[in-house]
């Protein structure tokens, strides 16, 4: 699981609010390779509609863009996706018509940086945004998200869906390198875990 790292103090229920990782249900996938990152990018895109934010933590390396690019794919874009670190978002016109913004607040210093990228107003008029070390700029955006915590997985154990009465499901395969732990925050969200859970697997 990995650690909020956000500067302010998280609101409760928030995404960085120790109480949000005990308390929401998970879905928790495991990715052998970056093509199998991929694919679970492409699969939560099915789900992703206008106006939904998902946010991505994990450690330097651990996939976070493998799985945008993924995602980006699975919705028609055709441009490379690449990491927006020094650019902060990049914007993707997906074949559904909207726009898929991809952001990515590693350095932004504090939360008014992560207002003035002005992405709830991009969100209002029609967006979706994928948001890399979003629980650095969970507080600056709406409640109803969903969080993908990426980690390295070592043991390669068969993951547990809690969507599923925590039975043990190789979503993906055993000797997984990354390990993903998908949460929701917000009704939105919340009520879309079954489906999360059945598009995610094989």
């Amino acid at each position: 699981m990995t650690e909020p790292t956000t500067r302010e103090a998280a609101p409760a229920g928030q995404v960085g609010d120790p109480a949000f990782y005990s308390a929401a249900p998970t879905v928790e996938v495991l990715a052998p390779g970056a093509d199998d990152m991929r694919r679970i990018g492409a699969k939560l895109a099915g789900l992703l509609r206008p106006g939904d934010t998902v946010l991505l933590g994990g450690e330097l390396g651990a996939g976070k863009t493998t799985l945008v690019q993924g995602l980006a794919t699975a919705l028609g874009v055709g441009e490379p996706v690449t990491s927006p670190t020094f650019v902060l978002v990049h914007s993707y016109k997906t074949k559904l018509g909207w726009d898929l913004l991809h952001a990515d607040v590693w350095r932004l210093e504090n939360l008014q940086q992560v207002i003035s990228l002005a992405i709830p107003e991009l969100l209002e008029a029609g967006a979706a945004a994928v948001v890399e070390w979003g629980e650095r700029a969970a507080p600056a955006l709406a409640p109803d998200c969903l969080h993908v915590a990426i980690s390295f997985d070592a043991g390669g154990d068969a993951p547990h869906n809690a969507a599923d009465g925590g039975a043990a499901v190789p979503l993906i395969g055993p000797g997984g390198v990354r390990r993903g732990v998908v949460r929701p925050l917000g009704s939105s969200w919340t009520r879309r875990m079954t489906e999360v859970s059945a598009l995610v697997a094989p």
